[in-house]
């Protein structure tokens, strides 16, 4: 983060970030992907479905590659309300440390029953463009380990999203290569 200059509404020394959040739903139901096997052999896979899920919740850093990540069990103006104040007591948002939060039009992000935390600014994307959504590329990282898995229960599932999620914290050039597009802007 950079002092900012006079410029874009912002005072001297204040300082501004920008990120992106999304949800995205895992559960019970495999998430089967390809693989490679010997010719003449098909990869054979147990497969359970059932219709028990989670949500992520992601937020990340596209300049830095910093990211913060939240399992909730479900997408609620209360989810989100929960999501965006841990978001807020993690990155910590002040009158001098400004964050913008870049999300979609859900109906739980546009509620005026959302509790939006003091320093935290909301940005929405426009209406049906996910392609713009960085943060929609969260989740090919946090499938890894789901990936052609059957999962006992959505506990042993939620332990293996927390392991990973936990893990891609501290990956900060793996979450930046897969959400800084090249039209992201450099922060000032």
């Amino acid at each position: 983060m950079m002092d900012c200059l006079a410029r874009g509404g912002r005072r001297v020394g204040e300082q501004h970030e920008v990120w992106v959040m999304d949800e995205h739903r895992v559960g019970l139901l495999p998430l089967l992907r390809r693989v490679w096997a010997p010719c003449g052999q098909r990869p054979v896979y147990p497969v359970r479905p059932r219709f028990q899920w989670l949500y992520v919740y992601g937020f990340a850093h596209p300049n830095s590659g910093r990211s913060f990540w939240l399992l909730l069990p479900s997408v609620s103006i209360v989810a989100f309300n929960v999501a965006v104040q841990a978001f807020a007591d993690f990155i910590q948002p002040s009158d001098t440390h400004r964050v913008s939060l870049l999300i979609d039009n859900a109906a739980w992000h546009t509620s005026p029953k959302v509790n939006c935390p003091h320093g935290l600014d909301f940005d929405f994307l426009p209406p049906y463009s996910p392609e713009l959504q960085p943060a929609e590329h969260l989740w090919a990282l946090s499938d890894v380990p789901l990936v052609n898995r059957c999962f006992e229960s959505l506990a042993h599932l939620e332990q293996a999203l927390v392991d990973r999620c936990t893990w891609l914290q501290d990956q900060l050039d793996l979450v930046r290569s897969a959400i800084h597009f090249p039209w992201w802007p450099r922060e000032c």
